[in-house]
């Protein structure tokens, strides 16, 4: 649990662009 949430962190700095296309996976606050 704590590695994938460290590891999730990671992706996420490294793949800010990704982060935007896989708002709906993350469930990040998508803007209507």
């Amino acid at each position: 649990g704590v590695r994938y949430h460290i590891l999730r962190g990671v992706l996420d700095t490294q793949g800010v662009k990704d982060r935007k296309q896989r708002r709906s996976l993350y469930g990040a606050k998508r803007p209507k």
